[in-house]
């Protein structure tokens, strides 16, 4: 297969156009989907991960490096489809009941796009019973809980408690997220994991998967 690595390039400097113009141009060119979306996409994403670690990159550039991805991702996704190309996993994220913060969920459900997971983005204020129905939906989903508010977190114990309910906690995975949560937090409320940024979520995200 040709080298791509300007597709690698383009997501890592957050170029959407010219991820868009490599990635129609290796279609043409024959290229498998999967190959760009694992050799390329992902690991591009890893290294802006890196970056934002170690202070490199910031908010900003893990959002123009997310939408380039993405821009790749919407052409390659019904190629994938028909591939029958499975994803690393499967997440349900949301932010919980009452909190209508969504800037960090985005984020983060953006990057696990790109480090290669399913994900279903069920908005803001999204009560117990939405995420329980979503995990229903198939074993092995990992539920991400966001929240901003110290009033809204508490919210999180609600849902895994729904979940116990339910029956369907032991085949849900549930990380959780947002300005006021800690690992204790996490840890108190029976939460499988805790990420405190979107890099590390995605880390946590194929531990948990």
């Amino acid at each position: 297969m040709s080298d791509y690595k300007e597709l690698y390039d383009a997501i890592l400097t957050g170029n959407a156009k010219k991820a868009e113009e490599v990635t129609k141009a290796a279609l043409e060119a024959k290229a498998d989907p999967t190959e760009l979306v694992q050799k390329y996409m992902i690991p591009a994403m890893d290294e802006v991960g890196k970056r934002f670690e170690c202070n490199e990159y910031f908010v900003p550039e893990l959002l123009i490096a997310a939408r380039a991805m993405k821009t790749s991702l919407e052409i390659l996704t019904p190629l994938l489809a028909e591939a029958g190309a499975e994803p690393v996993g499967r997440v349900v994220i949301g932010t919980v009941q009452g909190d209508l913060h969504d800037i960090g969920k985005n984020l983060v459900a953006s990057m696990l796009e790109g480090g290669g997971f399913q994900v279903i983005d069920l908005g803001v204020d999204v009560p117990p019973e939405k995420f329980v129905e979503a995990a229903k939906e198939k074993d092995g989903t990992i539920l991400a809980l966001s929240a901003l508010l110290t009033t809204t977190m508490t919210m999180m114990k609600n849902v895994i408690d729904a979940l116990d309910k339910a029956g369907v906690r032991k085949n849900t995975r549930v990380m959780i997220g947002g300005a006021p949560i800690t690992q204790q937090y996490a840890d108190e409320i029976g939460a499988d994991g805790y990420s405190d940024n979107a890099s590390t979520a995605v880390a946590l995200a194929r531990k948990l998967a």
